[in-house]
């Protein structure tokens, strides 16, 4: 089991935070995503720990973190403005940056707005946001998968997720999506971060802040300009894992030509979104090697 510092920051939150391994060597930092925590990282913490300074934290509004009330606070930059503020405090300077599902998205967007910080890039399922707001318009197939966003979006869901309406979450919105299934000790984890005070309207507030367009299956939305325009490299080494039977977000967000010039894909065809913890090996190999690599 892993122990969690409570770290605060100057960014208003507390955030509980996994950190392993010798402060002297090289650091990483593990972005989780929705519905999750630190925990999504469970098998790769111990063995990057070996040899790297292994930092995890549970993000704003998730698992026992500050939950800050109004969709306001989870705009993308609050998160990103955590992560630096985390580094700081720890006393980082540049880092490797790792991130899943919604870490992903922040992971993304801190490698493109401070690559003096962010040394390498690892991103697990988890679209780039020029590729994803493009599929959403281009490719019915994303489109259709993606409604589940809107859902999310209706506040009128919250109040519902408590006791039995949490199983039903449990059961219809998240199980259904890890390959192999999902119970026991894990289900708990879950069950018990979920029932925090305000979690649900906290992780979910995610999804309300960010500014992606998910138009209806037969919409002719307006598309939005910049879409069409140049969109800035990612500058770093990057390396994208992806498990191939993700339901939510398709192989078409692996079409990341010109925007990522320095890029490794690692297809990994029996995982499904929640790679890291269902191929757990195969995940963490990937990883090993292509940081060796790029040492």
């Amino acid at each position: 089991m892993t122990e969690l510092q409570r770290i605060a920051l100057p960014t208003g939150v507390e955030l509980d935070v996994a950190i392993a391994g010798d402060p002297a060597n090289p650091p990483i930092f593990l972005l989780h995503g929705f519905p999750e925590s630190h925990r999504t990282w469970r098998h790769q913490i111990p063995e990057l720990a070996h040899d790297h300074y292994v930092i995890a934290p549970d993000q704003r509004g998730f698992a026992r973190s500050s939950k800050p009330e109004g969709v306001e606070n989870y705009t993308p930059d609050k998160p990103v403005a955590d992560l630096l503020a985390l580094a700081d405090h720890l006393g980082i300077g540049h880092f490797t940056l790792v991130g899943h599902d919604w870490g992903g998205a922040i992971a993304w967007m801190a490698a493109l707005q401070h690559p003096q910080r962010i040394k390498r890039l690892i991103i697990l399922n988890a679209p780039h946001p020029k590729v994803f707001q493009k599929s959403l318009f281009d490719d019915p197939a994303q489109r259709k998968a993606s409604q589940y966003i809107t859902r999310f979006r209706d506040t009128g869901i919250d109040k519902g997720l408590i006791g039995a309406g949490l199983e039903r979450f449990f059961a219809s919105t998240f199980a259904q999506h890890v390959v192999g299934g999902i119970a026991g000790a894990d289900k708990a984890a879950y069950m018990g971060e979920w029932g925090q005070a305000g979690a649900m309207t906290a992780m979910l507030n995610w999804y309300r802040a960010s500014s992606i367009v998910v138009p209806a299956p037969d919409e002719d939305a307006e598309r939005p300009v910049w879409l069409d325009a140049p969109f800035p490299p990612v500058t770093q080494p990057t390396l994208v894992i992806w498990g191939m039977k993700d339901f939510a977000l398709l192989p078409v967000q692996l079409k990341l030509d010109g925007l990522v010039p320095d890029l490794t894909i690692a297809r990994i065809e029996d995982g499904g979104h929640f790679v890291p913890w269902e191929k757990p090996e195969a995940v963490t190999s990937v990883m090993r090697e292509w940081l060796a690599a790029h040492a």
